[in-house]
């Protein structure tokens, strides 16, 4: 069992940290958030991630995030999570930027959490959309939504979620063959001791 540091809390923690600070601090969401400068201070693509434009926004992200990220915590190790929710969330930013003038929040690298999960628990229930659903559908109902939102004007960042869920489905499968792998290496066949004494006795003359 991998070891939990508990990595899901803490960037939740920081995501409501980030939030009073956006809201007391005159400027403060300025100076973080992606935009057409981000090439030039190339930080904004990772700050962007823990940064929300509305309490609603904020508060969603953390329902997904503390639904789904102690699940893939627990099931791959905090740092391969944290690899997972920092590198979907800016890469998704990276492809985001080429489409939109400006990003912030951490749906992208939430999506990317998401998306790990459906290849890993494919078939493990969530809460989600008023319902039970497998892992698996619940991805693809996502990916739908955003899909079909990219066509219908709105502040929401729907190429930024595709390309989070992508990126969270490749680590998901990098992840999944590594371990059939191990299980491959580790895997040994274990023949009872009695049948070992039985094949020396027939076989070789054992007393």
């Amino acid at each position: 069992m991998p070891k939990i540091r508990y990595y899901t809390f803490w960037i939740a923690l920081a995501l409501i940290i980030v939030f009073a600070l956006q809201s007391f601090i005159s400027g403060f969401t300025d100076a973080l958030i992606l935009n057409d400068s981000s090439f030039s201070e190339p930080w904004r693509f990772v700050t962007s991630i823990f940064l929300h434009g509305s309490l609603a926004h904020l508060l969603a992200n953390l329902f997904a995030l503390l639904l789904f990220g102690f699940i893939l915590e627990r099931i791959i190790g905090s740092e391969r999570f944290l690899a997972v929710y920092l590198v979907s969330g800016t890469l998704a930013n990276l492809i985001a930027i080429n489409f939109y003038s400006s990003s912030l929040g951490a749906s992208g690298a939430i999506m990317g959490v998401i998306g790990a999960l459906a290849i890993l628990r494919p078939f493990m229930g969530v809460w989600v959309f008023g319902m039970i659903l497998p892992m698996s559908i619940a991805a693809v109902l996502y990916v739908i939504i955003d899909a079909v939102g990219i066509f219908i004007p709105s502040n929401v960042g729907h190429i930024a979620h595709l390309s989070g869920i992508a990126f969270g489905i490749i680590f998901g499968i990098i992840f999944r063959i590594n371990r059939i792998k191990k299980e491959r290496k580790t895997h040994k066949i274990k023949v009872p001791e009695h049948l070992l004494r039985r094949w020396e006795t027939l076989y070789m003359g054992a007393d």
